[in-house]
């Protein structure tokens, strides 16, 4: 197998990523920043009927989406296995089993084909998202000038809400903060449920708080007392906000009273995103970094994107929102990531890592073979 792919591969490298931490097998296929494909094949629907993602369910709808997933991908890419500079897959966050079936084909293809392998960081590929502008696909909402640094990362999807330090995209991410318990996609999910709206509960509360008021129910706002910021200043915590939403809906119903289910769901998103947004701002405010990019599933939601553009417009702040398409987890931005590091010259990963489901987040790429050479 080939290790030195920055050394002989062309500027522009051509990659391959392949993403399975959660219930979305993704398959990109990038021209260094240029977007060829960017195939989904979502298990969400068998998910559906237990309320949430099922980690056994969805590592079998990884087994049998793959192949089809890469064979789409590389039609619409309009190349071939063998045209490949390098695999890149996820090696971590995530679902233990889901990551493994990623990760076992990332190493098959790397070995069969004798191409350099990346295995990269789940969180930071989602950063990497919003350096691909795909031809045809919905305009970014913001400006679409090259991303600069350092700029402050609010990640939030239905497994991670973080708060991250992008000093450099390939060598220095920080984590700042994130979730203590529930992220904020699952806050979405388990509030849906209580209000007998169906899953996924994100677009669900989003369509339901339309003809909602935000201000009618004051909602706690988790971890934004004074006595929580010296500790958990950019932290975040959704329990106790579960909590409160699902006593009030419980006391109406004790009274006989119907439930405002619009008014229920502007209010709880109202929370959510106050928190987000407050957060992710003091973290620009406190670091003087003048950038904040959006990123992960729950960007979808309209609110949190209206809050994120106006209020940091106010702080002077530019935000940075990546083609709704390339927000979910997807496989182009973890090739996008690994193309990144071919061409700041990073060496390949060595076949000795494996899924890991809490990699840390300073863990950009897992056992870059420069590092093994080093540390035998």
């Amino acid at each position: 197998m080939s290790g030195d792919a920055g050394a002989g591969v062309a500027r522009e490298p051509l990659v391959l990523g392949i993403e399975t931490s959660c219930d979305e097998t993704g398959i990109g296929i990038v021209r260094g920043r240029t977007l060829l494909s960017n195939t989904i094949a979502s298990s969400m629907d068998e998910h559906a009927r237990y309320g949430g993602v099922v980690p056994e369910v969805a590592a079998r709808a990884h087994l049998e989406a793959l192949q089809p997933a890469i064979d789409a991908a590389l039609a619409e890419a309009g190349v071939s296995l063998a045209d490949l500079d390098a695999i890149a897959v996820t090696s971590g966050p995530g679902l233990a089993g889901a990551l493994m079936v990623g990760v076992g084909a990332a190493k098959a293809l790397a070995v069969a084909l004798d191409k350099p392998l990346y295995a990269v960081n789940h969180l930071v590929g989602h950063i990497a998202a919003d350096i691909l502008r795909p031809i045809g696909d919905s305009a970014p909402e913001t400006d679409a000038a090259p991303v600069e640094y350092p700029t402050v990362a609010l990640l939030v999807s239905g497994g991670h809400t973080s708060l991250l330090l992008v000093r450099d995209l390939t060598s220095d991410v920080e984590m700042l903060g994130e979730t203590m318990d529930d992220a904020a996609g699952e806050a979405f999910d388990k509030i849906a449920r209580i209000l007998g709206l169906p899953y996924p509960g994100g677009p669900e509360i989003d369509r339901a708080a339309a003809s909602g008021d935000p201000r009618a129910i004051p909602f706690p706002r988790g971890l934004s007392r004074a006595s929580d910021m010296a500790a958990h200043r950019y932290d975040f915590s959704f329990s106790g906000l579960k909590t409160a939403v699902a006593r009030w809906v419980e006391q109406r119903e004790a009274a006989g009273e119907e439930v405002p289910v619009a008014d229920v769901a502007a209010s709880f998103r109202e929370a959510v995103v106050d928190v987000l947004v407050t957060k992710a701002l003091a973290a620009c405010r406190d670091h003087g970094v003048p950038r904040l990019l959006l990123g992960g599933g729950v960007i979808a939601n309209r609110r949190l994107r209206e809050v994120a553009l106006e209020r940091a417009a106010e702080a002077g702040v530019a935000v940075r929102i990546p083609p709704l398409s390339l927000c979910t987890d997807n496989g182009a931005m973890i090739a996008a990531l690994a193309a990144e590091l071919i061409r700041s010259g990073r060496p390949a990963s060595t076949l000795e890592f494996g899924a890991d489901s809490t990699l840390p987040v300073t863990e950009i790429q897992v056992a870059a073979r420069e590092a093994a050479e080093a540390h035998p």
